[in-house]
């Protein structure tokens, strides 16, 4: 028996018309599948609704894949897809896999021999280096730091000596409600000259991207970053 397809269905960053942040490709395919795993099924299933599939949920199988999640379930959301049947995988936002539990589910798809097509849509990552002025011929997506305190500030002085030495524009994230928390231990520890980026509620009309020195970073307002989707990138000066 043939195997199904797994699509990684990406999700907007922001509210708004799906068609300013999905290609038409991706619209298309979305009602087309009756199988998702989602990271959360009340967003997952709001998500859907507005893409095409409203009126028609209770068609729809829905699996959840989230950081609670056991990973002995694995193997039991890809039995469709063993069985012939085309699969989605959503994220909250953005592209599925990319700091995303998902990313455990596409790994073992592989090795199933499952096909896994990604379908085009808006990365926070790649938009606000787009954005930043920062070198984007060489860069590294650093993820989540450590919680702890002294474990989080030795990480953060290990990028920022990698992105002066190397030009490596060094990216990072944080749960919404420990933006602010990270914002201003990175401008405890990191020197005057270096560049910070910070991008908040990207595709938004509302969207906040500014780059500026540490030093300028400190004698300014805090940025609207509290709670909302952000991205933090750490560079040198490309002159």
């Amino acid at each position: 028996m043939l195997y199904g397809t797994l699509y990684l269905i990406p999700a907007p960053l922001a509210e708004g018309p799906l068609s300013n942040a999905l290609p038409q490709g991706t619209l298309a395919m979305i009602p087309r599948l009756r199988y998702y795993v989602v990271e959360e099924l009340r967003t997952g299933r709001r998500y859907l609704s507005v893409a095409g599939l409203k009126g028609q949920l209770d068609e729809v199988c829905f699996f959840v894949l989230n950081e609670h999640t056991n990973p002995q379930e694995y193997d039991l959301m890809l039995q469709p897809l063993l069985e012939g049947k085309d699969m989605g995988l959503m994220s909250e936002a953005g592209l599925p896999a990319v700091a995303d539990p998902g990313a455990a589910l596409v790994a073992l798809a592989h090795q199933k021999g499952i096909k896994v097509v990604p379908l085009v849509g808006p990365s926070s990552l790649m938009l606000a280096l787009m954005a930043s002025g920062l070198n984007g011929q060489s860069f590294a997506f650093a993820g989540y730091l450590p919680i702890l305190p002294q474990e989080r500030k030795a990480t953060i002085r290990q990028l920022e000596k990698r992105s002066t030495q190397d030009n490596q524009t060094q990216i990072l994230i944080e749960t919404p409600y420990r933006n602010i928390p990270l914002f201003k231990t990175v401008l405890e520890v990191c020197a005057p000259q270096t560049l910070l980026c910070v991008a908040a509620k990207l595709t938004d009309p509302d969207a906040f991207i500014f780059t500026q020195t540490i030093d300028q970073w400190r004698h300014a307002p805090l940025p609207p970053i509290h709670k909302v989707p952000a991205v933090f990138a750490l560079g040198r000066s490309q002159d």
